[in-house]
């Protein structure tokens, strides 16, 4: 059967458990002696083995299969964690991201991952150990036999332990359909909800079995689960081709009929397991119940869908079209005055406000789905330099539009890269200066006002102000004269001109300075800016302002002369008139008294070539005061038209590079507003 149409759906999922995985790998590094880690991980690459197999893709099922293998021994007492195991772990993640971004492409997920899979079967077979890898291991246990019946005596004493602990244990019986095409597909949607509610101890056939559609119209699952066996038959029974579902709740007789209870040396550690199992299981039924509605619906998990971005683009843009359409009725009614007209716009102005708030929230994505990356990054690349580095992230619940999410990840990467590399000190230099041995680098996220902000700090060694200029100098960024005067912020500043590194070897991680000119660029082109402060000896941040959309936006409509420009209202401070008194040169250049000081004015008539030039006037003329950072400037306009929700438009390939236009913008007359980017108007 055609399996296209399940290959958003496993992309999707994949993506997910492999990020879950490579956190939960972090966790577990961290606390290594943590079983119920080892089990959320098992569980994960269980079930993208399944996904992979039922999907065809062979090599991906078949190196998850050898990382379970591991796995299983760890989570059973049988092997102890240590730094080749982890490694070994981690460069099978690796393996598995590089064969879904593969399969992404068009590939077929297939890899040579022949050293990976090595490793892993010489962790399991102990023959690793044997070379005196680190931490050492215990070779692999002896497999234990089944006393009889359907399951083993772990599986038996966890189920057993769960009944004493008063948690329900069932036996489900699952048919399949007779003309059922996708058998391993409909159990793999069966799996999926039983693990949703409870975990499933044991399956007959085995799971693999099961995964290759080596069974014939039914399969056993033994499940441990709060949930009413009744519920859980409806939700099972609802799967697409499932004929029927046979639950039975088991009691000690009943699990009795199914196997004898278990002998041998391996009682005790079974029975640790499933104290630990049981305890696990009868706290999520608990979480899930603080979830569910008062009307024993769904949990909340299950009220989320997955929307094709293609789909959210086109709502977008259809909205755009509604939005330039609103500002038209509205200027037409204010033209017709009828009353009827009037109030029919007002409210459909009403409507479609909350319209927009609805689509540009369907848009909004939390920042984590960029930052979650980031920990693994850091460690890898610490591992490399063998430096220790502590990342603490905060705000990753921040939310920022799609679009720019999409395009911060790069930057972001490089800054963090640089942080490690160049940033941070080796731990015996951070000793010797007195500070703590491991480094740390913040990454921070945050709301102000219409804007997101983005922190990387770090605890480093920060910017070296002589070599800086001396370098400057070298490559002719600046004169001596220049070099003389300039401020330690110009300093910090030079480091994002192109080409410019102060690093003295080049490396594979990549030296401050090296690509910050791309950095800098990538993020003006999404209307934001890059600011850097630094202090020798301390450290160093980084300060990213990001918009948090760049489809719609609410701006100021000016007038200059005949023609309308729009300026963003998140780059205004006020709107003034200036007095002629007020207004006086300084070196040659116009500037306005503001507050305690000057600031410059800029005329956009003669910026912009606009016919007919600047109209200064004698008595007062209107000016709107525009922020970058901290510096200000004043511009000159001939009238205000008034705020306005403007739908933000590209010029297309051809107008490209113009001198502080940032788009366009169609009014509710029909006619074209130039946006202005402000920020090519400080300097």
């Amino acid at each position: 059967m055609e399996m296209n149409q399940y290959l958003s759906m496993f992309i999707d999922e994949s993506r997910d458990h492999l990020q879950a995985l490579n956190e939960q790998m972090l966790s577990l590094e961290s606390s290594p002696e943590d079983i119920t880690i080892v089990q959320n991980i098992f569980r994960s690459a269980h079930t993208l083995k399944g996904m992979s197999a039922t999907m065809g893709f062979e090599d991906l099922a078949s190196l998850t299969h050898e990382m379970e293998n591991v796995l299983d021994l760890v989570r059973n007492h049988k092997l102890k964690m240590d730094s080749f195991i982890f490694d070994g772990l981690f460069k099978s993640l690796d393996s598995l991201e590089s064969m879904v971004e593969d399969i992404i492409q068009g590939g077929t997920g297939q890899a040579d991952v022949t050293e990976i899979v090595a490793a892993l079967k010489s962790i399991v077979s102990g023959d690793y150990a044997k070379g005196g890898a680190a931490g050492g291991a215990t070779p692999k246990a002896e497999p234990t036999t089944a006393a009889g019946g359907e399951f083993d005596e772990f599986q038996y004493s966890i189920l057993q332990q769960s009944i004493e602990a008063g948690i329900p244990v069932l036996r489900l019986e699952v048919t399949v359909r007779q003309d059922c095409v996708l058998k391993a597909a409909r159990a793999y949607m069966v799996f999926n909800v039983l693990e949703q509610n409870g975990e499933v101890i044991k399956s007959n056939p085995s799971v693999e079995d099961i995964e290759q559609e080596r069974f014939d119209q039914s399969f056993v699952v033994y499940y441990i689960s709060q949930i009413d066996s009744d519920d859980l038959q409806k939700q099972v029974a609802s799967v697409s081709e499932i004929d029927k579902v046979d639950v039975i709740v088991l009691d000690q007789a009943k699990l009795m009929e199914f196997m004898s209870p278990p002998s041998g040396s391996n009682a005790a550690a079974a029975q640790a397991q499933a104290e630990t199992a049981a305890a696990s299981t009868q706290e999520a039924p608990k979480q899930e119940a603080k979830k569910a509605p008062a009307s024993g619906g769904a949990p909340v998990a299950g009220r989320t869908i997955r929307v094709d971005i293609e789909r959210l683009d086109t709502l977008m843009n259809l909205f755009s079209e509604l939005l330039i359409d609103r500002v038209r009725l509205e200027q037409l009614a204010s033209e017709i005055r009828r009353s009827e007209l009037t109030e029919t716009v007002e409210h459909m102005s009403r409507v479609s406000s909350d319209l927009q708030n609805i689509v540009l929230k369907l848009r909004m994505v939390p920042i984590d789905t960029v930052f979650n990356r980031f920990p693994r990054m850091i460690r890898d690349v610490a591992k490399t330099l063998d430096k220790k580095v502590d990342l603490i992230i905060t705000g990753a619940d921040t939310e920022l539009d799609r679009t720019v999410i999409d395009e911060i990840g790069d930057p972001l990467v490089h800054l963090l890269r640089n942080a490690v590399d160049h940033g941070v000190e080796p731990s015996a230099e951070r000793v010797t200066l007195g500070k703590p041995e491991t480094g740390t680098i913040h990454l921070r996220a945050y709301h102000s006002g219409n804007h997101v902000f983005i922190e990387i700090e770090e605890d480093g060694r920060g910017i070296n102000r002589d070599k800086v200029l001396k370098k400057a100098l070298e490559n002719n960024v600046l004169t001596k004269e220049q070099a003389a005067h300039i401020t330690d912020d110009e300093v910090n500043q030079l480091i994002f001109a192109s080409g410019f590194s102060t690093a003295d070897k080049i490396s594979d991680i990549s030296g401050r300075g090296v690509g910050l000119d791309v950095v800098k660029t990538k993020i003006q082109s999404l209307g934001g800016q890059v600011q850097l402060d630094s202090e020798w000896g301390k450290g160093s941040k980084f300060s990213v302002q990001l918009p948090l959309t760049l489809s719609i936006i609410s701006a100021m409509l000016i007038r200059l002369n005949n023609e309308k420009y729009a300026i963003p209202l998140s780059s205004i401070v006020e709107t003034m008139a200036v007095r002629q008194e007020q207004i006086r040169s300084v070196h040659g250049n116009r500037m306005v008294d503001y507050r305690t000081g000057v600031i410059p004015l800029v005329s956009l008539a003669d910026l912009f070539d606009v016919p007919g030039g600047t109209n200064i006037s004698e008595n007062e003329t209107q000016v709107v005061i525009i922020r970058k950072g901290d510096k200000m400037a004043a511009l000159v306009v001939d009238e205000f038209i008034g705020q306005q929700e403007i739908v933000l438009k590209t010029l297309g390939k051809y107008l490209t590079k113009l001198f502080a236009i940032s788009g366009a913008t169609i009014l509710g007359d029909g006619q074209v507003a130039l946006i202005i980017d402000t920020n090519a108007l400080i300097k």
